[in-house]
């Protein structure tokens, strides 16, 4: 980052009043930020960027044109990124996108007090090229312990007596799915992205990836949508606990629900490629796995 004076920011909002009240909420969490913009789409942002060279750009993810996950595309690493949006299910393609943060509207000036401090972190120590790891244990680490504990008694009084209980680790964000008893499988998965818990049953999982030191879990929601969460459990983990009825690895790195496999196509090199229900990408097959599919 260019040494300033002070640190620069753009803000794209395009409702008119949400997009003063951030400024406004920025100038009394952060008096030494300078807003040197506001804008009210995703394409004058880009344009707006490309003119003041922001340290930081606070964009809306809902925005006419062109939106903010396509402006954080070309901006890039070139700023630190906070998306602002109306629903959390946005939170994975946001720091898929390299944000630092995101804010659920409406914005909360203790949860806005929370982002400015990481910022300043970030502009003191860090560049804006950090890797999605280190975004993913900020994450983990912004919830409280007085948070998950509520979250976890929340989830005691609404689950069934039969379902297995589930430990988070004090403030860990992305929780663990702590293994079933002797001769159970794994029935639900949990999945916290910010202050919001979800649980998961693992029939709804379509798939498994490993992705370092954590998993991405795609399953479909009650409307049949496809939907993707990142949990801390390494798949190493998961597989001992769920149901080898259901769920087969097809690859050191995957795991599939059999259930949701439309067909499978043969490659070369004694591989393959598994198309799934409702799902665009593909998942393969490496040669150590393909024959549980010889039949097919």
């Amino acid at each position: 980052m260019t040494q300033k004076n002070r640190p620069t920011a753009l803000v794209a909002e395009d409702e008119p009043i949400l997009r003063d009240e951030l400024v406004q909420m920025l100038k009394e969490t952060w008096p030494e930020l300078e807003v040197v913009i506001a804008v009210r789409n995703g394409r004058d942002a880009v344009k707006q960027f490309e003119l003041f060279k922001p340290d930081i750009c606070f964009l809306d993810i809902h925005m006419p044109g062109l939106s903010g996950i396509d402006a954080a595309r070309k901006i890039g690493h070139r700023a630190h990124l906070v998306f602002v949006t109306a629903y959390d299910h946005y939170a994975v393609q946001a720091f898929e996108r390299g944000a630092l943060d995101y804010l659920i509207k409406p914005i909360e000036k203790d949860r806005l007090i929370d982002t400015v401090r990481r910022l300043k972190n970030q502009l003191s120590s860090i560049t804006p090229s950090e890797n999605i790891e280190s975004i993913l244990s900020q994450l983990s680490m912004k919830l409280s312990e007085k948070v998950s504990e509520k979250l976890n008694e929340q989830l005691a009084r609404q689950l069934p007596s039969q379902l297995p209980t589930q430990s988070a680790p004090p403030g860990l964000g992305l929780p663990q799915s702590s293994p079933p008893s002797k001769g159970e499988s794994l029935l639900w998965i949990r999945a916290q992205v910010g202050q919001i818990l979800k649980l998961i049953s693992v029939e709804k999982i379509d798939f498994l990836r490993a992705d370092d030191k954590y998993t991405l879990v795609g399953w479909h929601n009650d409307l049949g949508e496809p939907v993707e969460d990142i949990i801390r459990t390494p798949l190493k983990d998961l597989v001992i606990q769920l149901d080898p009825i259901r769920f087969v690895q097809v690859h050191r790195a995957v795991l599939v629900n059999l259930h949701s496999i439309s067909h499978v196509v043969r490659g070369d090199n004694e591989t393959a490629t598994i198309h799934l229900k409702g799902h665009v990408q593909t998942l393969p097959i490496s040669r150590t796995y393909l024959h549980h599919f010889r039949g097919m």
